[in-house]
């Protein structure tokens, strides 16, 4: 054991001092390196930061959660032409839904799509987000209220005029002053607030720091839903331990009938899951990973002809030292061990240098967006170090062989 520890303390020796002698080749060949660690991490670093993103701002959120609307989530084999001429989710339809299916904990009624400008005296917010939809919202997005409280089942049955607004919009609409029982203006009306969210931070689309819930009936009167309005959907979600495949198929089943589809026809509307959505966000996510590893292998294969250039170039200076070391009884594995660990210590220098500016990056991005953390996990350390400890290993494995070989008396004949 203390060969090795004292084999591995004279290679980085010798890397120091390939370093030192040869500052601005080494700096060149472990610039590949060090882009391509630099790269890959700050990719799988800003992914990672995104995926907890998202995953925060749905983990109030059931994922077996159903949107029954006339446009579908995703990719559909309905042609255009069939999915435009579908009628939009009624009121009507949500009434049914509520009270003809069984296994229901929450279900609410939205439109979305909609940006108006919201006034409070002398303060004007323009394109804010209006999340006009029924009481049940409250409970299947787990709404965190920082004070009041949300509009009642009945305000929301008779549109009464109130509102509960985000963390942001109260700070930027009342400043330091009280925000309950304050009247605001939203599509030229007057509404009451009777309660704030707390801070949830920024979010991928609205955050609900930046929105306005208020009774869908309020909004219903004042803008058209129909086919050439705002879009509509029915909000479901299921009880904990239901079947969900079978709910869906009776969904489904009960929908049509009251849609009046014919049996063979397709249905005039989409049912879509949550869970659909977060599949798609786990595929873009592996998407952007796997093209983030393929822009940066290029870098790190130029990394690794550098550190088997340095490596070469480190056997013929040293042709003369291999032959005393051999002569005086080193064995080749001593030798073999001794170059490899020296290309292992460049290739991990140029990968720290990568890592330290990742860090450096998501330290400056963290400050200045202080509602998105950049994260680099120790996870994604230990994979930059590990490659580039393979880099090193790969690439020294051949000038390393090629020292090891060495005749003793050839070589100190070549280094005289």
């Amino acid at each position: 054991m203390l060969v090795y520890l004292r084999l591995i303390r004279e290679s980085f020796s010798f890397a120091i001092t390939a370093l030192n002698n040869n500052r601005l080749r080494t700096f060149l060949s472990l610039l590949g390196v060090t882009v391509g660690i630099f790269s890959i991490i700050a990719v799988l670093a800003a992914v990672d930061s995104l995926d907890r993103s998202i995953r925060e701002n749905l983990e109030g959120i059931d994922t077996n959660t159903i949107y029954i609307m006339n446009i579908s989530f995703g990719p559909t084999d309905v042609p255009k032409w069939k999915r435009d001429n579908f009628d939009p989710i009624s009121y009507d339809d949500y009434n049914f839904v509520r009270k003809n299916m069984s296994d229901i904990e929450a279900s609410a009624y939205s439109i979305f799509g909609l940006r108006e400008t919201v006034r409070y005296q002398a303060e004007t917010l323009g394109s804010v987000n209006i999340a006009a939809v029924t009481h049940g919202i409250y409970n299947i997005e787990r709404l965190k209220l920082g004070q009041g409280r949300f509009y009642t089942e009945l305000e929301s049955e008779k549109g009464a005029p109130v509102v509960v607004i985000g963390y942001r919009l109260a700070e930027n609409l009342f400043g330091n002053a009280e925000p309950l029982g304050k009247e605001i203006r939203i599509f030229g009306r007057k509404l009451r607030v009777i309660g704030v969210l707390e801070k949830y931070g920024d979010a991928i689309g609205d955050s609900p720091d930046d929105t306005v819930y208020l009774p869908v009936n309020f909004v219903r009167g004042i803008r058209n839903t129909g086919k050439t309005g705002y879009p509509t959907a029915i909000v479901i979600k299921p009880k904990a331990n239901v079947d969900i495949d079978a709910f869906e198929g009776i969904l489904t089943q009960k929908f049509r009938i009251h849609r009046g589809v014919k049996a063979g026809d397709i249905n005039d509307f989409f049912l879509s899951k949550l869970s659909g959505f977060v599949n798609l966000i786990d595929s873009i996510i592996t998407s952007m990973n796997v093209i983030g590893w393929m822009l940066s292998g290029f870098s790190l294969l130029v990394g690794g002809f550098g550190i088997a250039n340095i490596m070469f170039v480190s056997v013929k200076e040293r042709t003369n030292i291999i032959g005393i070391q051999k002569s005086l009884g080193a064995k080749n594995k001593f030798i073999l061990f001794q170059f490899l660990f020296e290309a292992i210590i460049l290739a991990l220098l140029g990968g720290l240098v990568g890592l330290a500016l990742v860090w450096l990056i998501t330290v400056a991005s963290s400050f200045a967006m202080d509602d998105f953390k950049f994260v680099l996990s120790f996870t994604n350390i230990i994979i930059g170090v590990g490659i580039s400890s393979l880099i090193g290993l790969v690439s020294g494995v051949i000038p390393a062989l090629s020292a090891s070989r060495l005749d003793p008396v050839e070589a100190i004949r070549t280094g005289m």
